[in-house]
């Protein structure tokens, strides 16, 4: 397969090419990827690098559920548009279960516990929506501490065992409290209209489905990526791919049928086009595997060298955000909230147009969002030492 056609064709694809300008958020993680979040910048990233949209765009369509963080693929939760939540909720139904089996097996905790729990959620959050505080006065003894041993496996109380099923079963959806995506402060409310009560397919349905959506937006993808991103087994995760109809274009790389015309007749464009991106944007996080985006002409550079030292990258992903070139990774790059300055660290020459992104970003997350946090934890303190490497301190 030709890597340098690939990566372009996945630039293009994710609309990094400037061709889904002015597309709503429902539209570009329909066609592009549900996106990542973990109390990160990702999703605002994602869609100005592609759409150019606002902050305030990107919080309507939250709040009129076109787009919502629920629980999906692996178990984890993914910013999804309206018609892709049946597929992300029986997805992660199997994982919301885990935890459960494990408060039973080792914590004394039993399915009658749980049930009662789950009953007991929903009628307190029939008035209205309810941070876990405001709901522990309402639900009493239905949550119960699990000691020492319960803290040892990160399972403080048991209320946390019913929120996620429930989130999982489509019945009630978690909000941030302050309206924004990246926050990991969050309070429960009652779905207005489920999403399982009129679209509730099976788990190999819904697998089926995942597989025809990844392949879209991933392509050329391995069966290992779609396995990775899935979180499902090797014989489930072959079933699934199967009904799709994959073309192979060459060592095991598989592309969607519908596209394998306009991916053979495909040429990279020769006209620069950087990009700044989240940690955990598609043009990566897809596949998790930096080392496709790594030109073999960057691969010594002493600046990726020392990136993938583990202080700024690792193999799969990223610490520090993307700066890709029709699907190249070309640099890293970090926001430095006390000066209001994004500071970027490139293994290629900058150019004018580099800069001219640089600059564009730079005025979206001062203005628009204040940081750009690549996970919850991370804070203008923690992230010191990713500001010094990238300006080569």
């Amino acid at each position: 397969m030709d890597i340098v056609k690939a990566r372009a064709w996945w630039s293009h694809r994710q609309g990094l090419d400037g061709s889904r300008s002015g597309q709503s958020a429902r539209k570009l993680f329909a066609e592009t990827g549900w996106s990542r979040c973990v109390g990160g910048a990702n999703p605002y990233l994602a869609v100005f690098a592609r759409s150019g949209g606002d902050v305030a765009s990107l919080h309507a369509e939250v709040e009129k559920v076109d787009v919502l963080e629920v629980p999906s693929a692996r178990g984890c939760t993914y910013v999804l548009p309206r018609d892709d939540f049946p597929v992300g909720l029986v997805l992660a139904q199997a994982s919301a279960e885990v935890p459960i089996n494990t408060a039973k097996k080792h914590l004394g905790v039993t399915e009658e516990e749980v049930s009662k729990l789950c009953d007991g959620i929903l009628a307190a959050l029939t008035d209205g929506p309810l941070d876990p505080a405001g709901m522990k006065p309402a639900l009493g003894d239905l949550v119960r501490h699990l000691g020492d041993e319960g803290k040892r496996r990160g399972q403080t109380t048991t209320l946390s065992l019913g929120l996620g099923r429930l989130q999982a079963q489509g019945l009630i959806a978690r909000e941030p409290v302050n309206g924004r995506l990246d926050s990991e402060r969050y309070r429960y409310r009652l779905w207005a209209d489920p999403p399982l009560a009129h679209d509730n397919p099976t788990l190999e349905q819904a697998a089926e489905l995942f597989a025809d959506f990844f392949f879209r937006w991933a392509a050329p993808a391995r069966a290992e990526h779609f396995r990775w991103m899935s979180g499902l087994g090797a014989n489930a995760a072959k079933a699934a791919m199967l009904p799709v109809g994959l073309v192979d274009v060459g060592d095991g790389w598989l592309v969607h049928p519908e596209d394998t015309q306009e991916y053979e007749d495909f040429v990279p464009s020769d006209k620069p086009c950087p990009k700044l991106v989240g940690s955990l944007d598609n043009i990566n996080h897809l596949r998790a595997d930096l080392d496709l985006l790594v030109d073999a002409a960057d691969a010594d550079a002493p600046i990726l060298v020392k990136a993938r030292s583990g202080t700024l990258m690792s193999l799969r992903e990223s610490n520090s955000h993307l700066i890709v070139d029709r699907g190249r990774l070309i640099g890293l790059w970090d926001f430095d909230p006390g000066e209001g300055t994004v500071v970027a660290q490139t293994w290629v020459p900058r150019t004018a147009a580099l800069d001219d992104e640089i600059a564009r970003t730079e005025k979206f997350v001062r203005a628009e969002l204040g940081d750009a946090r690549s996970f919850s934890l991370d804070s203008p303190q923690s992230r010191q030492n990713r500001l010094a490497a990238l300006r080569g301190q």
